[in-house]
């Protein structure tokens, strides 16, 4: 976006939009692992981007985590295993995988970090300081 305020209604057709194109994409399989793996990750951004639920939006988020698990393993140490990673950790807080992206980040030159490094670098970084809702008071 440009900058410029979103009105409710413009807002509301965004989300209605990233969830239905999110619907679209979910029965599609990658011919390879690295696109699955980039199908997940695309997944996982458009339904925690989107506000709405038409029935059945957690069951499938729980799908689409269920066939990161089964890519994983089969991914090479790439920004996209750690985008991927990263993600998943958001939903389930499950420590070895934010390791496994700590892991793959140290083994980038942090001087020359690309905008997708950083990006997700930063967002590791805020999922692990702000764990909520799964942090006990």
């Amino acid at each position: 976006m440009d900058g410029a305020p979103i009105y409710t209604d413009h807002f509301r057709q965004l989300n209605k939009e990233v969830l239905e194109q999110s619907d679209a994409l979910y029965p599609q399989r990658g011919a390879t692992p690295e696109e699955e793996a980039n199908i997940c990750l695309a997944l996982l951004m458009g339904y925690n981007a989107t506000i709405y639920n038409q029935g059945g939006k957690e069951e499938k988020k729980q799908v689409v985590l269920n066939r990161c698990w089964d890519v994983l393993d089969q991914l090479p140490a790439t920004l996209l295993k750690c985008q991927l990673l990263t993600y998943c950790y958001g939903e389930v807080f499950e420590e070895e995988l934010a390791k496994e992206a700590h892991l793959i980040i140290s083994g980038w030159d942090h001087s020359r970090l690309s905008n997708d490094e950083k990006e997700v670098f930063e967002s590791l970084k805020i999922l692990e300081e702000n764990p909520y809702p799964y942090f006990e008071l």
